[in-house]
């Protein structure tokens, strides 16, 4: 469906080119292939030139400013640059371009992030190119993670947070541990055979849901109940890349109009909650804040669209969005197959998924499709409705930071600056065990997260095996516990 060029507003975001690249390159080369494949996606090689702002999405790189590079070798040495930290959320990233372009500060904007981890692990070496800082730096909020987080030792790897969540649920939802892990197990197996017939995922092989749910040397257990086949698969070469400009200029520079993707919601909160902080784990209700806006501007429910790519980290994450979305809990939000099967590079899947998402959107122009955001721990929401359809006329696109409406309706509790000093007794909100031995499927650890008596949330260890394997077997939510600084004892 052509899009009306004369009737839009000339300075309406639209998103026109989709670009990828997988090879195994040092992760600044994989950006500009993709940022090169969105341009010929676009169908105007000319866009290149004309960037006025890269932005580049922090990885688990160290380089200063990857997004100057790209922009030297795509032609475009003047583009302002931007390093967009780790906390950030990708929609928050999208958003800054898509708000730009609106208000006329750049014309042609790039969004890329790459990862280079498995080229890496096989020996490559990066290089940083660049001397000089990027032109701005979009930093994360400060209570992205809390100092108690970070003693107990449960923000690293972020598989123990999410566990504690997805532990949370189970609790709140009354689930047996075999309920729990059949559920568990038969949305990761829906999801793979999604990734199954995607060509360009990264772990596509077919894989049932007893594979998914019973740990082993190939299947090793995290962070239970998660095994590797649970979580996100961050060791990939991949980088996606975005080119957005105003109408004006697609027009000018020949895109064609079935090139043109419309952003009709574009929502995040730019404020972060912290795990421990929220009263109930097992819920979000700031993402549901921002489904109920994107519902109110469309005018219709969430649960309706046909095509959804919901952030897949872990489970638990897509469990929580679903509830909290409306969505059905026995669907399977995903075109790409999810972070666990299609790639899960560290910090622009959200790219990848408007990739999927766009070529989708292009052969049904009919359509709104739906791409969330996770930041953090369910730290800080972000969704988006696109369509090959623009907004209907004097109908603008909704592009909003929803940050003290998401604050506003998420519960909150105070939780402890230093742990307790002298043994004080506490109640188990949620837990989770870590796994050890010679082969790394015993269960030696133990991590929680519990209240004190005076309200007060904290988080704390145990290394004994004989707790560890009491929780795996029946669980802990709701026991009784004492702590003592970072420790804790049944």
């Amino acid at each position: 469906m052509a899009a009306p060029r004369s009737s839009l507003d000339p300075r309406l975001p639209v998103l026109v080119g989709l670009g990828a690249a997988s090879s195994s390159a040092p992760v600044v080369d994989l950006m500009t292939e993709a940022v090169r494949a969105a341009a010929a996606d676009a169908g105007a090689p000319g866009l290149l030139g004309a960037v006025d702002c890269v932005a580049a999405a922090q990885g688990t790189w160290s380089l200063t400013d990857p997004a100057r590079t790209v922009a030297r070798r795509i032609g475009s040495p003047g583009a302002r640059t931007l390093r967009v930290e780790v906390g950030v959320s990708q929609q928050e990233m999208i958003n800054h371009a898509l708000a730009s372009v609106a208000a006329g500060e750049h014309d042609t904007v790039v969004v890329v992030g790459g990862e280079a981890r498995r080229w890496l692990r096989g020996g490559g070496t990066e290089t940083d190119l660049e001397h000089e800082p990027p032109d701005r730096v979009v930093e994360r909020p400060p209570d992205f993670v809390a100092p108690i987080e970070l003693a107990a030792g449960i923000v690293l790897p972020p598989v123990q947070q999410y566990a504690l969540i997805e532990n949370a649920l189970a609790a709140a939802r009354r689930l047996t541990p075999d309920e729990q892990r059949d559920q568990i197990a038969a949305l990761w197996a829906r999801f793979n055979a999604v990734a199954v017939h995607n060509p360009d995922a990264a772990f596509g092989a077919p894989r049932s849901a007893a594979e998914i749910a019973t740990p082993g040397p190939r299947n090793r257990p995290l962070a239970h109940p998660y095994n590797v086949w649970h979580s996100s698969q961050w060791t990939v070469d991949q980088s996606s890349a975005l080119v957005i400009c105003s109408a004006a200029r697609a027009a000018e520079t020949g895109v064609p109009p079935d090139r043109w993707l419309f952003p009709h919601v574009a929502l995040h909160s730019s404020k972060a909650v912290t795990l421990t902080a929220r009263r109930q784990l097992a819920t979000w209700p700031a993402m549901a804040v921002l489904g109920r806006a994107a519902e109110h501007h469309v005018g219709r429910p969430l649960r309706e669209l046909g095509l959804a790519e919901v952030y897949s980290c872990f489970p638990a994450a897509v469990r929580v969005q679903q509830h909290e979305l409306g969505l059905d809990p026995a669907g399977t939000p995903t075109l790409t197959g999810g972070m666990t099967f299609a790639g899960g590079p560290f910090n622009h899947f959200v790219l990848q998924s408007l990739l999927a998402m766009g070529r989708r959107l292009r052969a049904e122009p009919a359509e709104l499709g739906l791409v969330t955001t996770v930041s953090g721990m369910l730290s800080k929401p972000g969704l988006a409705l696109w369509s090959a359809t623009p907004p209907a006329p004097g109908r603008a696109p909704m592009i909003a930071d929803l940050a003290d409406q998401a604050m506003a309706a998420t519960e909150v509790v105070p939780v402890a600056e230093t742990p307790p000093a002298t043994p004080t007794p506490a109640t188990i909100a949620s837990f989770t065990v870590t796994y050890g031995g010679a082969d790394g499927l015993e269960p030696v650890r133990t991590a929680i997260v519990a209240d004190l008596p005076d309200g007060v949330r904290t988080a704390a260890t145990c290394e004994d095996a004989q707790t560890a394997r009491l929780a795996v077997a029946e669980g802990l939510t709701g026991r009784a516990v004492e702590v003592k600084d970072t420790t804790f004892s049944l």
